[in-house]
């Protein structure tokens, strides 16, 4: 027998010989648990990995009167410290009161509740316990057991609780974003203003709000390490949405958080380009589809599509600096950019590698 069958085979022998259900069975005679239903008892009481434990509504105070190895391995009691006593000698100074006393109704009009509490082992750690309570009825419907199920959650409570703090902490810096945001073109204002050339300012501006409304949708996810793309592209286009010119359809793609400010950036300088030149400019009537999803190769596509603009003859004779920041920024990134001047408008298909190498 190899050494992994010899493991399996020693706790399966382990697990069988826990003799407590045998012992409780042989103490409670009276108690239904004959015949084959006894058996099925033993086994399953045995068997199971999940704390499990009987009380008796019977006898004053409700004592423990059946607890499974696995409820004295998480618990650290032995039998005889656990058998004989109510269920809140689990309790301490840091247990809540809402839970016990959602357990107490539960008792009091025989029924069922799964709390979660904050219980204490033998060795005075804690434990948060995930804890099913329920009655159990005898062939004549009377009231003979509370069965207790017990489950240590705390890893489930540790990460709930790792969540909550990440989504504290996005909501701290989402805001403290926005007022760096708003100092930062604060001062582009001034400067522009001191230095007569409010047009470059206002541009500048624009680019630093489009970057603001990308970062604003996705701190929420942004601590898991990447985010879901089309509420990022659907906010920093949300100004262009007027009179329906802008058609978006793209995929619920996940991406990595670092590329949002790429991803702003690079659409707000093709958004600008549109209304300046393109199918948002002077009185016509043209539309823009923007679309994006994963290549084969899982990098980030995304397709922006005029229609319906000025008539293209061709590539301009040289771009504009609009243009040549998106160049810049994709080839920082070994992404791409092809670009193709339409009749009709601009049609841009945008590569962004969304993994190293």
């Amino acid at each position: 027998m190899d050494e992994n069958n010899r493991d399996r085979s020693s706790q399966s022998a382990s697990l069988r010989y826990d003799d407590s259900p045998e012992r409780f069975r042989e103490g409670h005679p009276d108690k239904h648990f004959t015949g084959a239903s006894g058996v099925l008892f033993e086994q399953a009481m045995a068997q199971t990995r999940m704390a499990i434990c009987l009380c008796d509504p019977n006898q004053p105070d409700l004592p423990i009167v059946f607890a499974n190895r696995a409820f004295r391995e998480l618990t650290g009691y032995d039998e005889e410290e656990i058998v004989g006593r109510n269920c809140r000698f689990l309790q301490g100074p840091r247990t809540k009161k809402e839970p016990v006393d959602r357990m107490r109704e539960a008792i009091a009009n025989e029924d069922v509740v799964v709390v979660e509490l904050l219980n204490y082992r033998k060795d005075g750690s804690t434990f948060w316990n995930a804890l099913h309570l329920g009655p159990i009825y005898d062939d004549n419907d009377k009231l003979i057991y509370f069965f207790g199920s017990q489950w240590d959650v705390s890893d489930v409570r540790a990460a709930r609780e790792e969540e909550r703090h990440a989504r504290e902490m996005a909501r701290e810096l989402s805001h403290r974003m926005k007022n760096m945001f708003a100092v930062i073109s604060g001062i582009v204002n001034v400067t522009g203003r001191v230095r007569g050339v409010q047009e470059e300012a206002a541009e500048i501006n624009a680019r630093i709000q489009a970057l603001g409304r990308a970062y604003e949708t996705t701190l929420d996810e942004a601590s898991s390490g990447s985010i879901e793309i089309g509420p990022a592209i659907h906010a920093i286009l949300e100004p262009y949405k007027q009179d329906a010119r802008i058609l978006m359809k793209g995929s619920d793609l996940k991406v990595p958080f670092s590329i949002i400010s790429m991803v702003g950036l690079i659409l707000h300088e093709l958004a600008a380009n549109a209304s300046k030149h393109g199918a948002w400019s002077g009185d016509v009537s043209g539309q823009v589809l923007v679309d994006w999803y994963a290549s084969d190769k899982g990098d980030l596509l995304v397709e922006w599509k005029e229609t319906g603009g000025p008539q293209l003859d061709g590539p301009p004779q040289e771009l504009g600096a609009g243009s040549s920041i998106l160049d810049r920024l994709l080839r920082t990134s070994s992404g791409t950019i092809n670009r193709e001047w339409n009749p009709s408008g601009l049609h841009s298909l945008i590569t962004i590698p969304l993994q190293d190498g």
